[in-house]
């Protein structure tokens, strides 16, 4: 007995979804890889184009390819990861760290650059340090309590009056961490994690296709207090 044959609609339903799940994970990485590239080489793009630029009109023939788009981009990457490997050097030296304070003093005095740089200098300082007692990677309720998003523990507090610890988060946004959010979460209301902070900013950049296996989803329980 023959079977009918699947009809159209379908069977193009099917190839459709196995065709996007294929192209899916290519897609997020071309993106999180594009987002970088841009990134890093749009910074350096502006000061490396005008001597290039000067070098093509002046011998148009051998030079002229110069100023095409991809390769000012792909320079300017270079040069910035070139500067972001010496800043890395030098920070480790004695005069690097000698000029990255006279600098820091000079910001200091800036009004409202001051506290950018400031905000911005203790929020990577407590990224990189170990927490005390608290886990430094936690998920909270966002937007309800059926769903979570991942934060970074930078501080707790108390609340005034009753004493109950608050945890200040930090909720960064993919596929961009330096942008996000700030919550004051109750300690009772935070789910902590294993994840490093290397872990856990894969998984933000990545919008999570780079995790590891496993991750707790509910609070701990909490005893009550007697």
């Amino acid at each position: 007995m023959s079977t009918s044959p699947t009809p159209l609609g379908p069977r193009l339903q099917r190839l459709f979804l196995t065709g996007l799940l294929t192209l899916l994970p290519l897609w997020l990485t071309w993106v999180v890889v594009k987002f970088v590239f841009v990134l890093l080489s749009d910074v350096s793009r502006p000061l490396v184009e005008p001597s290039l630029a000067t070098i093509a009109t002046q011998n148009p023939h051998s030079f002229g390819w110069l100023v095409e788009p991809w390769v000012l981009g792909a320079i300017g990457l270079v040069a910035t990861v070139c500067t972001i490997l010496l800043v890395g050097w030098l920070a480790r030296r004695v005069i690097g760290q000698r000029l990255l304070r006279w600098f820091e003093a000079l910001v200091a005095r800036i009004p409202l650059a001051n506290t950018i740089y400031g905000s911005a200098r203790k929020l990577l300082d407590i990224l990189q340090t170990k927490p005390d007692g608290t886990q430094r990677v936690v998920l909270i309720d966002f937007p309800h309590a059926e769903m979570k998003t991942l934060g970074f523990v930078t501080r707790v507090i108390r609340e005034a009056g009753t004493g109950r610890e608050l945890a200040a988060v930090y909720v960064p946004t993919t596929p961009n961490p330096t942008s996000g959010y700030l919550e004051i979460v109750p300690m009772e209301k935070i789910t902590p994690t294993d994840w490093t902070v290397d872990q856990a900013m894969s998984f933000i950049i990545s919008g999570g296709a780079v995790a590891p296996e496993y991750i707790p989803f509910s609070p701990p329980a909490h005893a009550p207090k007697p």
